[in-house]
């Protein structure tokens, strides 16, 4: 059914793309845009950084988190498996781009006064290595972007089921530390598509400052909360 302007389009129903805990960023539920922007279709995208039972992103701290950049793999998420959230067919795939360090405190204001000149670079350089599947109804493109350089083990056209691994979480892209950003669209094209709401099926939430999981259906986690899927 088309969708007027002005008018919310219905929200495109995902499986969290992973396994084990993470960490909930820029989340709609908080605000829309969620990250400050419609640009390049991320009206609702919601990002996840990986988290040990602790809810710490890395295992410790050190002069380089004040005060430099960090190898991606001192944190918890990189190399970790990324799930399809939808059932579809491949449509968009992209790799090889570099996995950069990471950047915590201090050293995150030079980096982030970069990002204006990455979004005039495109797409690319803002999602990094990503892959696109297109939902089995063709109604929506369902986005996974800043994954590990080499990592993507799908191809575009190939058919892929809820739960089946697409490549591993990595920092490439516009990425201040390994983590996994999520969005749904209208189009394959990020530069002419219009982000789509997303709902989550079946995941435990436990909310910032909380001590415990609850459980959770067709919903949109809420900033700074820790998800985890739930059988």
């Amino acid at each position: 059914m088309p969708v007027g302007p002005g008018t919310t389009p219905p929200a495109v129903t995902l499986a969290l793309p992973f396994d084990g805990r993470w960490r909930v960023e820029n989340s709609p539920a908080r605000r829309v845009p969620s990250h400050g922007t419609n640009l390049f279709a991320t009206r609702y995208a919601i990002d996840f950084v990986g988290v040990d039972e602790r809810g710490r992103t890395a295992p410790s701290t050190s002069w380089r988190t004040l005060l430099a950049a960090e190898p991606p793999e001192l944190f918890h998420a990189f190399g970790r498996p990324i799930l399809a959230p939808v059932g579809g067919r491949v449509a968009t795939v992209h790799d090889g781009e570099a996995d950069h360090h990471a950047r915590r405190s201090v050293a995150l204001v030079p980096y982030l006064l970069g990002q204006a000149s990455r979004a005039r670079q495109g797409a690319i350089a803002l999602a990094g290595n990503h892959v696109v599947i297109e939902t089995s109804d063709g109604g929506a493109y369902v986005g996974l972007m800043h994954l590990r350089s080499g990592s993507v083990r799908v191809a575009v056209g190939q058919r892929v089921t809820v739960g089946e691994q697409v490549a591993d979480c990595g920092n490439s892209g516009n990425s201040t530390q390994p983590h996994v950003h999520v969005q749904a669209m209208d189009a394959v094209d990020p530069l002419s598509a219009r982000g789509l709401p997303i709902s989550f099926t079946r995941f435990e939430e436990m909310p910032a400052r909380g001590r415990t999981f609850v459980p959770r259906e067709l919903a949109v986690p809420a900033e700074r909360s820790i998800v985890a899927p739930r059988a």
